[in-house]
C-alpha cells in the first residue's frame, strides 16, 4: 500500500469487518511509531491496546520485547481477555494483559487505551496529584481525569487491573501514581491523542511550577473550553495531523 495525504474530517466508515480490522491495527501501527518518536519508549514498557471491531473480547496490541520504531501493522498480536494471544508469533506483555484486559472490560464504550512510561507523565505521577486547568490544553481533561493512589510494583495481577479500571471510571484518563499515565478513547486516534497532550500537559505544570504559581483557570473557562477541546470528536481529529505525518515519513508501518 502506498502512503498518501487525506484529509479526514470524520472517522471513516467501512464496508466490512475485514476492512475496519486494518484501519484499526495500521492506526495502531502509526501510534507506536508515534510514541517512539516523542520519546515514549522505555524498553519493554508501555503497551497502546484496540478492541476487534468483531470479537469484542479480544484486543490487539504490541509484541513484547519489539521497539515501538519498527512495529507494522502486520506485527501486532490478538490477545483474548484470558491472557491467550490467538493471533500472532508473539508472546505478550503481561502487564499488558493485566492493565489492558481489566480496563477493556469495565469500559465497553473504549475502543483503544494506551500507556507507557514517558518522562513528564511518570515525574508528574509522583506527586500524586490531578492536572490543574492551567492552559487551554490542559482543559481538555477538567474533570474528566482521576488519580490512582497506589503503587505496588509492576502491574501483573489482573486484581490490581481491575483497581485501575475501578480507578479510571467514566473519565478519559487516570494517572497510575509513581508509574505514569493511562489514556483511553472511542478509537485510536482519540486514545493515543490524550495520551500526547496529557504528557505535554504534565510537562507544562511541571515547567510552570518550577518558575512560580501557575494561574488556574476558573471553572466557567475551564468548562467551555473543554467542551471545545476535550470531546471525543475533538480528540479523534486532532490526532488526524500526527497520522498523516508519520504515514508519510514511515509508509511500512501500513504492511
Amino acid at each position: 500500500m502506498t502512503a498518501k495525504m487525506v484529509l479526514s474530517y470524520a472517522p471513516p466508515v467501512f464496508s466490512n469487518v475485514e476492512e475496519e480490522r486494518l484501519h484499526l491495527k495500521q492506526k495502531l501501527a502509526g501510534a507506536f511509531r508515534l510514541f517512539s518518536k516523542f520519546g515514549f519508549d522505555e524498553g519493554v514498557a508501555g503497551h497502546i491496546t484496540a478492541r476487534d471491531p468483531e470479537k469484542k473480547d479480544h484486543f490487539w496490541v504490541n509484541p513484547f520485547g519489539m521497539h515501538f520504531s519498527q512495529i507494522k501493522a502486520s506485527d501486532l498480536i490478538l490477545c483474548n481477555h484470558e491472557g491467550n494471544v490467538v493471533e500472532g508469533n508473539y508472546p505478550v506483555n503481561r502487564a499488558a494483559f493485566a492493565i489492558h484486559s481489566q480496563v477493556h472490560a469495565a469500559r465497553p464504550d473504549v475502543i483503544a487505551a494506551a500507556h507507557a512510561h514517558s518522562v513528564y507523565g511518570k515525574s508528574w505521577s509522583s506527586l500524586g496529584r490531578l492536572l490543574d486547568p492551567i492552559t487551554q490544553d490542559a482543559c481538555a481533561f477538567y474533570n474528566d481525569h482521576s488519580l490512582f493512589d497506589d503503587f505496588t510494583g509492576v502491574v501483573l495481577d489482573i486484581e490490581e487491573g481491575k483497581r485501575i479500571g475501578k480507578a479510571l471510571g467514566h473519565r478519559k484518563a487516570c494517572i497510575l501514581r509513581n508509574h505514569g499515565l493511562l489514556t483511553v478513547g472511542k478509537s485510536v486516534d482519540e486514545a493515543v491523542w490524550w495520551f500526547i497532550t496529557m504528557e505535554r500537559s504534565c510537562q507544562a505544570q511541571l515547567l510552570a511550577e518550577s518558575a512560580g504559581t501557575p494561574i488556574i483557570i476558573d471553572d466557567g473557562n475551564a468548562a467551555a473550553t473543554y467542551e471545545a477541546v476535550g470531546t471525543t470528536e475533538a480528540g479523534w481529529f486532532q490526532f488526524q495531523p500526527l497520522w498523516n505525518r508519520i504515514v508519510k515519513e514511515q509508509a511500512d508501518l501500513l504492511d
